[in-house]
């Protein structure tokens, strides 16, 4: 090939490098954001599975797939009957052991007090008379006039008599006192453990009623009616709105620019014309290998860390899993956010 020929070739094939290089520069510059870091990632959130606390067959479902539920919405419930009829057994129980109680503090009614004195005095009309009749045969027995029997039949008669009379005046002193303390106590204590009953009972019975832990949207109809639920069986599948993240890795040789509580942005494929702002909110303190489903341009055996950059104004548009795009400027540093939206916001950690 001629010399000349030669020379035009190896300037075609510099042009042909810098042009390159130039197409490049410019590609990495518009990925970078002009110098931002970019990472990539997918929405995540949190959920609950809220479940019966009771064990009973479900009588109805009340929310779909998709519906929007209030803290405290009623979700679903159980057949009651059981739980109904054990709460009721034991307010009786509580009416009774608190009559019980009641009667005991208002001690001896008047008319029991006179009807225990009125006892002892009968008896004692007759404690005296055979206290006479036993002298009298003690007396004749002595001259002859008597006999050993009819004195040993006087001292038996009057004998049960003092016995009989002296119950009678304990009763009386008993009467008067009225109602021992401890027993009191003890009666009180039995009333104590049937409010227990009671409010155990009545918890179990508004555990039948399944209630919305949070707001949030419902995910998963888990069970149906007619199914036996427990508190190890989830019965729904709940999104939570809040807090809302994107899940994204960063490489070791970038964590000086993902200073915790800086702001950041967020796009996705879905509105590219909007823009979310965000916070990083969590950096993993250990390093992992970067997961297969992470599109990023490093390579895929680099050690990364997990990010979560924290959504300010979401709307509704995020949903759980979709793709996203976060951009975090150079220098970023922690910025004071605006009130539910920043390192500030404890619930969103």
């Amino acid at each position: 090939m001629p010399p000349r020929a030669r020379l035009l070739l190896l300037l075609v094939a510099l042009a042909a490098v810098a042009g390159a290089a130039v197409w490049f520069h410019a590609r990495d510059g518009a990925g970078q954001g002009g110098g931002a870091l970019t990472l990539y990632g997918d929405v995540d959130i949190r959920e609950v599975q809220p479940a019966f606390n009771d064990t009973g067959h479900i009588a109805r479902m009340l929310v779909q797939e998709g519906a929007v539920v209030k803290r405290g919405q009623l979700l679903a419930t159980l057949d009651a009957t059981r739980y109904a009829a054990a709460l009721a057994q034991a307010r009786g129980q509580l009416r009774a052991d608190e009559q019980a109680l009641a009667k005991l503090r208002a001690g001896s009614r008047p008319e029991e007090i006179a009807a225990a004195r009125a006892g002892m005095e009968a008896l004692a009309v007759t404690y005296r008379n055979d206290a006479v009749n036993y002298r009298r045969a003690v007396a004749l027995a002595r001259t002859a006039s008597g006999t050993i029997q009819n004195r040993d039949n006087a001292k038996a008669a009057y004998d049960a008599a003092r016995a009989q009379y002296e119950a009678a005046r304990q009763a009386w002193i008993l009467a008067v006192k009225g109602p021992r303390v401890e027993d009191i106590a003890a009666a009180a204590a039995t009333v104590e453990a049937a409010r227990g009953a009671v409010a155990l009972a009545r918890r179990e019975w508004q555990d039948t009623q399944l209630r919305a832990p949070a707001d949030g949207v419902v995910e998963d109809r888990i069970l149906e009616p007619g199914d036996m639920a427990s508190p190890a069986t989830p019965v729904f599948t709940i999104a939570l709105p809040s807090p809302l993240w994107v899940r994204a890795y960063v490489p070791e040789d970038a964590l000086g620019k993902v200073p915790l509580g800086a702001p950041a942005t967020v796009t996705t494929d879905s509105a590219p014309g909007r823009v979310y702002r965000g916070w990083i909110g969590y950096l993993s303190p250990v390093a992992e290998f970067t997961p297969k489903t992470v599109e990023t341009p490093a390579l895929r055996t680099a050690l990364v860390y997990q990010l979560r950059v924290y959504v300010c104004d979401g709307n509704g548009d995020l949903r759980l899993g979709m793709p996203a795009t976060v951009r975090i400027a150079p220098g970023a540093r922690p910025t004071r956010s605006p009130p539910g939206c920043g390192p500030a916001d404890a619930g969103a950690r």
